[in-house]
């Protein structure tokens, strides 16, 4: 099985709070490379389901996310030692976002890009959104844009982190063929197609290279809601599975 559609299996089972599948998933095999703060989250749930052997596992998370220490990973580590009674709960505000739906605002264009995070819901509009929202002022669903207490503004940081990803990885990667292609790939405008465009030519590493920009744009993604006041709301379980 491929790494990214292994990681789907753990995308499942922590988008839908499903613990008991998470657990399975975790205590079956290898972790996928590179999804700590993935993991991370869901261990959240599954701490609060009382799922048995969660604790054992959150507890290597917290090791393998400090040892790593990219960026993110020390708020999630905050967050798993607090649900561990191991230390004191982090001072933020817990606010249903999708940490994948932020960092594309986030890490979006810097000149046309933007959005805000509604801090009622937790969804993440794209800037372009209220644009047109103002021009369709006939529903009168518009009146609260500009309501300060209602939005976090989300300015955009470019794709300087992004561009960053590529070079760490390629700098990681063991062939020395390929680091020299997909170097080249990373010189000059249009970088970033380029770069997709030879990682088709390898599968496996165009999945490791999937796992890795999505963990490393999560953990930032994570640290910028912190450094808000915020963190993102451990997910309840799925309805359906409640009933089951």
């Amino acid at each position: 099985m491929s790494q990214r559609k292994r990681l789907r299996e753990f995308r499942a089972a922590v988008f839908t709070a499903d613990g008991e599948a998470l657990v399975s998933l975790l205590r079956a095999g290898p972790w996928p490379s590179h999804a700590l703060q993935l993991i991370g989250d869901g261990l959240l749930a599954a701490l609060g389901q009382n799922i048995e052997a969660a604790r054992e596992l959150a507890e290597r998370c917290v090791t393998d996310l400090r040892e790593r220490d990219w960026e993110g990973d020390e708020d999630l580590v905050a967050a798993l030692l607090a649900r561990l009674g191991a230390g004191p709960a982090p001072l933020l505000r817990s606010l249903p976002v999708d940490l994948d739906q932020l960092v594309d605002v986030l890490e979006g264009d810097a000149v046309a890009g933007g959005g805000r995070i509604d801090l009622h819901t937790g969804e993440v509009w794209p800037e372009a959104v209220f644009e047109y929202g103002i021009e369709s002022e006939e529903e009168g669903k518009d009146k609260d844009l500009d309501d300060g207490e209602r939005w976090l503004w989300v300015v955009s940081e470019g794709s300087r982190a992004g561009y960053r990803d590529m070079e760490l990885f390629v700098a990681g990667v063991a062939e020395p063929d390929l680091v020299d292609r997909l170097a080249r790939t990373l010189e000059g405008r249009g970088a970033f197609r380029r770069f997709r465009d030879e990682l088709t030519r390898w599968p496996d590493l165009q999945d490791r290279w999937y796992v890795y920009s999505a963990e490393r744009r999560r953990g930032r993604a994570r640290a910028w809601l912190a450094a808000e006041g915020f963190a993102p709301a451990v997910p309840a379980a799925d309805s359906a599975q409640k009933t089951t």
